[in-house]
């Protein structure tokens, strides 16, 4: 994988990764792409151990989004809308690199990754996209108990005015402290530990944490808390209604963000809505790991992302 840059719109510079040299122009082994977009003060480095795998037989694609990784911070654009419009940008500038090729998109969003794909699609529709994989997010973080969406579906932490402040205070006044709750809340053998975790070296443990807090470290505290109050009140469920393309949903049995109800609401909303024959495209996978399940499962994750770009290719 190899980092390259191009200009959204408003001129701002945004990194990605991409397994296939783009210069003097792109040459995938075919026309497939699997995009991955990370989530919160991530960047397409967490998808270190999925790269090599997927990239065999597909063009990978990791965008850095904007405030993150290696992308340019900019002062504004903490909102999810922004970061849907930089994905225009960024599939416009992949298409412009091989004037009238045409390539099968699979969108993996983990996280806000999710997030921003449900926007796009809210924006833009999702012609461009021949399938999406979310992982790990529920189309609501807060509580709306109007709508019967409580603590059973919402973020287990950050649901509700009172606790989307004091989680702002934290990237703001206590970084630190705070990418490492990260790691707590994201890796399952440390959110709920198993008697198969046991076997986990002090070693592994402490370089996952290192590996993870450099890269939140990039990020602006201030900056993700004006994104975070952003993401946690935007409403993605209708958004869901109008995906038309087959969709998998992955889940991590043992996240510290979500439960398996709240992210099992995708999948309903997408079968009901506007899409046709969607019972049969749309479908959940559970993992015993966390919230970033691609980490802890890298094997399973990479084998069912491949199954999932053969069937619909």
């Amino acid at each position: 994988m190899e980092y390259y840059t191009f200009s959204a719109n408003d001129g701002t510079t945004l990194a990605f990764q991409s397994s296939t040299p783009l210069t003097p122009s792109p040459s995938p082994v075919n026309d497939s792409i699997v995009l991955f977009l990370h989530g919160f003060s991530g960047s397409s480095a967490y998808f270190a151990r999925n790269f090599p795998a997927l990239s065999e037989r597909s063009w990978v694609l990791g965008l850095d989004t904007r405030g993150h990784g290696r992308s340019s911070h900019s002062k504004g654009g903490y909102h999810v809308a922004r970061l849907a419009s930089d994905l225009r940008d960024f599939l416009l500038h992949i298409y412009s690199l091989n004037p009238g090729k045409k390539y099968k998109i699979t969108a993996v969003g983990q996280s806000i990754g999710a997030a921003i794909l449900w926007t796009y699609t809210e924006l833009f529709g999702d012609a461009e996209f021949t399938s999406f994989v979310f992982v790990d997010q529920a189309p609501l973080q807060d509580r709306d108990l109007r709508f019967e969406w409580d603590e059973k579906k919402a973020h287990r932490g950050c649901y509700d005015e009172e606790s989307m402040l004091a989680a702002q205070a934290a990237w703001v006044e206590r970084p630190e402290e705070t990418y490492v709750a990260l790691v707590d809340e994201c890796l399952g053998y440390r959110y709920q530990p198993s008697s198969q975790d046991r076997d986990r070296s002090p070693e592994e443990r402490q370089q996952d944490e290192e590996y993870f807090t450099s890269i939140s470290r990039v990020c602006d505290g201030r900056w993700l808390a004006r994104l975070l109050a952003d993401h946690t009140r935007y409403d993605h469920r209708e958004a869901c209604e109008l995906i038309t393309k087959p969709t998998l949903v992955m889940a991590g049995r043992r996240s510290g963000c979500f439960s398996l109800e709240g992210m099992r609401e995708v999948v309903e909303r997408v079968k009901n809505g506007r899409g046709v024959n969607m019972e049969s495209k749309a479908q959940m996978s559970v993992f015993e790991s966390g919230h970033w399940l691609f980490w802890e499962e890298p094997e399973r994750f990479n084998q069912e992302i491949l199954e999932w770009v053969r069937r619909w290719e």
